[in-house]
C-alpha cells in the first residue's frame, strides 16, 4: 500500500455552522419577497384588495429585516444583496406589472413603457442607494434624509390611481390609461431625483415613558383603519406622503446652508482649503 502523509489526513469541516442572528434577517426579507410576488399573483386574478395589500405587507417586512439585523447584530454583505434584490422585486417590479395589468395595458405602448421606466428607476434608486452606503464624508444629520423617495414609499404611492379608482374619488379623466403613465413616469423621476426626503431613521429611537401607551394605542388603530379601511387608508397616506417632500426639501436645505455658515466661520475671512472643501460639499449635495 502507498505511504499516506498523515498531515493529508486532516480534513476541515465540510459545512460551517451558520449562527441563527444571521439567519433570521434573512428569514424576514424572503417572506417579504414573496409577499411581494404573491402581490402579483393576486393581480393576474383581479383580487386588487389583497394585491395592495401584500406590497403593504412587503414594506413593513422590508421596515424590519434591517431592524432585527441591527438588533441581532446579524447585519452581512449577503443580507444586503438579498434585501436589495428582494426591494427591486417588491417595489420595482411589482407594482409595474399591477398597474400595466389595471388599467396600462389599455395605453399601448405608452402604458408599456412607463410600466419599464418604473421598473428601472427603482433598480438605479436602489444602486445609488447601495453606493452612497459607503460615503464616508456624510455630515452626521443626513441619516435624517433620503436622496429621492425610497422604493417602498414610491411603491405605495404609484397605486394612488388604483386606490382613488375603488374608491370613486376621481374624475373620470384620471382614470384615463394615459393620465396614469404620466403619473407613473413622474413617481419614477422622483425616485431617481435628487430630493430630499424624510428617512424617519431617526424616530422610535427613545420614547418618552409617557408617550408608550398611547403609541400602543396609536399603533393598534392604524392598524385595525388599515385592515377595515384598505384603500382609504392607503389613498390618505400617499397624499400625505407627496405633501411632506417640499418640507423635507426645506430641512435638509436649512441644514446644508448652516453647514456651510460653520465652515465659513461666521466672518467671511475662510482660507482656501475652506473654500475648496464648500465647493465639494456642494457638489455631493447637487448643488
Amino acid at each position: 500500500m502507498p505511504d499516506t502523509d498523515n498531515s493529508n489526513m486532516q480534513q476541515t469541516p465540510r459545512f460551517r455552522r451558520v449562527p441563527l442572528r444571521l439567519i433570521l434577517p434573512n428569514m424576514v426579507t424572503l417572506l417579504a419577497l414573496c409577499s411581494g410576488l404573491t402581490a402579483v399573483r393576486m393581480a393576474f386574478e383581479g383580487r386588487w384588495e389583497f394585491a395592495v395589500g401584500a406590497v403593504l405587507l412587503a414594506a413593513v417586512l422590508d421596515g424590519l429585516d434591517g431592524r432585527v439585523a441591527r438588533m441581532l447584530k446579524g447585519t452581512s454583505r449577503f443580507g444586503a444583496e438579498l434585501d436589495s434584490l428582494s426591494d427591486f422585486v417588491n417595489f420595482g417590479v411589482t407594482p409595474a406589472l399591477m398597474l400595466y395589468l389595471w388599467i396600462l395595458k389599455d395605453a399601448g405602448n405608452l402604458g408599456w413603457i412607463a410600466a419599464l421606466i418604473f421598473a428601472i428607476s427603482a433598480a438605479l434608486r436602489l444602486a445609488r442607494f447601495n453606493v452612497a452606503l459607503d460615503d464616508p464624508n456624510k455630515p452626521a444629520w443626513a441619516s435624517r434624509f433620503f436622496t429621492g423617495v425610497p422604493a417602498p414609499a414610491g411603491a405605495l404611492t404609484v397605486l394612488l390611481p388604483l386606490y382613488l379608482d375603488f374608491l370613486g374619488l376621481f374624475p373620470h379623466w384620471f382614470a384615463e390609461a394615459a393620465f396614469v403613465a404620466v403619473y407613473t413616469i413622474g413617481i419614477a423621476y422622483l425616485l431617481i431625483s435628487r430630493l430630499p426626503t424624510y428617512s424617519g431613521k431617526t424616530l422610535g429611537t427613545r420614547v418618552r415613558r409617557d408617550y408608550v401607551l398611547p403609541l400602543f394605542v396609536f399603533a393598534v388603530l392604524v392598524v385595525a383603519l388599515t385592515v377595515s379601511y384598505p384603500f382609504r387608508m392607503m389613498a390618505g397616506g400617499a397624499v400625505f406622503y407627496l405633501l411632506t417632500i417640499p418640507f423635507s426639501w426645506q430641512a435638509h436645505r436649512k441644514l446644508v446652508l448652516a453647514d456651510e455658515n460653520l465652515a465659513l466661520g461666521g466672518d467671511g475671512d475662510e482660507c482656501d482649503t475652506d473654500l475648496d472643501n464648500i465647493a465639494d460639499r456642494d457638489k455631493d449635495h447637487g448643488g
